[in-house]
């Protein structure tokens, strides 16, 4: 892969090959920083909080918001002040832990920039492929958080301080669970082998999800209800009021294989 091919390049040399040919010759050195997986998520994450932080708002004049809520154990919007104590305690574990655990990773791990882009059919695979399998590790790892006790009092407990998630609360957790979640999601990238455009799209619709997951509505256009193999808001809000069953993040395959599975609105306490 060191030009790109005449045969199938084509294809994609306009869209995808010019705009890596520009992040390459403008953004290398940023590319190719120890720092940028903590700041890039860290930063999507609060980005991608932004429509929901103005729908939080806005509940409290807007009747119609109200509608948009999950009706089982979501309660009020969270207030201005819960949404600024989360950012803050999540900026706080970020610092002091995340970005210096993750940048020691990518100076093992030694990452290296191709000169040719992904093809738009190599971009959906490995994105595709990298969610499947973060997907599987997350329900693995989830699954033994809650019932290993001390799992869960030491890594997790903390993310369920949140009985009603809300956007920014998807990264309220411990700074061993959020070095331990980015972990995975570097590591899946790996193992696929991802491009860096693939990768970095990647964690952009991994910030998404989690951030559609714990944001307390049932949108018309989440996606949840467009791609029915995945559980989104309220199949996680019943993971965060029964704290068991429900363990994989995105896709409910693995939740129902196991017999873990908690249809939303149809579960009662275990």
């Amino acid at each position: 892969m060191n030009a790109p091919s005449t045969e199938h390049g084509e294809a994609y040399a306009p869209v995808l090959q010019g705009l890596w040919e520009y992040v390459r010759a403008e953004q290398e050195e940023i590319l190719l920083s120890p720092y940028l997986p903590a700041s890039y998520a860290f930063l999507t994450h609060v980005l991608l909080c932004a429509p929901f932080f103005a729908l939080d708002a806005l509940a409290s004049i807007c009747p119609w918001v109200q509608l948009w809520r999950i009706p089982t154990g979501s309660g009020p919007p969270p207030s201005l002040k819960r949404w600024f104590d989360c950012f803050w305690r999540v900026l706080y574990r970020y610092l002091t832990s995340v970005l210096p655990a993750t940048a020691l990773f990518q100076t093992l791990r030694s990452p290296t920039l191709p000169e040719v882009a992904p093809s738009c059919w190599q971009l959906f695979v490995e994105v595709f492929a990298c969610f499947l399998l973060f997907d599987m590790l997350f329900f693995i790892w989830h699954f033994f958080m809650h019932r290993v006790p001390w799992l869960y009092c030491s890594v997790h407990q903390l993310h369920h301080q949140n009985h009603v998630p809300f956007a920014l609360a998807a990264q309220d957790a411990s700074a061993a669970e959020l070095l331990s979640l980015l972990l995975l999601a570097l590591s899946s990238a790996w193992v696929v082998g991802c491009h860096p455009l693939s990768e970095a799209l990647f964690h952009l619709f991994n910030s998404w999800l989690a951030v559609e997951d714990h944001c307390g509505y049932d949108l018309p256009w989440a996606l949840h209800r467009l791609l029915p193999c995945l559980g989104g808001a309220p199949y996680h809000q019943a993971h965060h009021i029964i704290f068991r069953g429900n363990y994989a993040p995105y896709f409910t395959h693995w939740d129902h294989l196991f017999g873990t599975y908690r249809a939303p609105g149809q579960y009662s306490p275990e």
